[in-house]
């Protein structure tokens, strides 16, 4: 199962990373969506957390229920594993690894956002990642996103960031 993982898009997503959502089985938000137009351009299957920018007086009035809708944490069952997905602020950043690796021990992989900065740590379970920023805001060298690649055996994870600026969808 291929899973697109972005985070942090603040209301815009970056074109090639919908392109890549389209050759996906699942796109996992992060948090930070900002905008109910940038799940629906990244396609039908997408599970996506709330953010702490994902408030009511942050989101237009006719996408409140939408809005409503979006869980703190998402929890999916990939082959191989259980994929659990927050956004991050809750943890303080000194330690979060090490903190969300405690929280969700049973878990093949953390999804996080909230920092903007693109991260695979690897090196322990769970793996604790972050797509970075797939919006225009702080991309701290474009936008990025992850690409998972989740069979029974093996997961395979691979950073994807593109430079030469933003390219709009919406």
């Amino acid at each position: 199962m291929r899973v697109l993982i972005v985070s942090d898009t603040h209301g815009c997503v970056d074109a090639r990373i919908c392109a890549l959502a389209q050759a996906c089985d699942r796109v996992v938000h992060g948090g930070d969506v900002g905008d109910a137009a940038v799940l629906d351009a990244l396609g039908g299957a997408v599970s996506a957390v709330r953010g702490n920018n994902d408030t009511a007086a942050k989101w237009p009035a006719a996408q409140q229920q939408r809005l409503q809708q979006l869980p703190l944490q998402a929890e999916l069952e990939l082959p191989g594993g259980r994929l659990v997905v927050v956004h991050g602020d809750a943890w303080p950043a000194r330690g979060r690894h090490a903190a969300l690796r405690r929280a969700f021990a049973t878990a093949r992989a953390v999804v996080y956002g909230h920092s903007h900065r693109l991260a695979i740590d690897s090196d322990a379970l769970p793996w604790i990642l972050n797509p970075g920023a797939g919006g225009r805001a702080r991309t701290h060298g474009g936008p990025s996103c992850l690409l998972l690649q989740a069979a029974a055996d093996a997961w395979q994870v691979e950073a994807r960031q593109f430079g030469g600026g933003f390219r709009d969808t919406l």
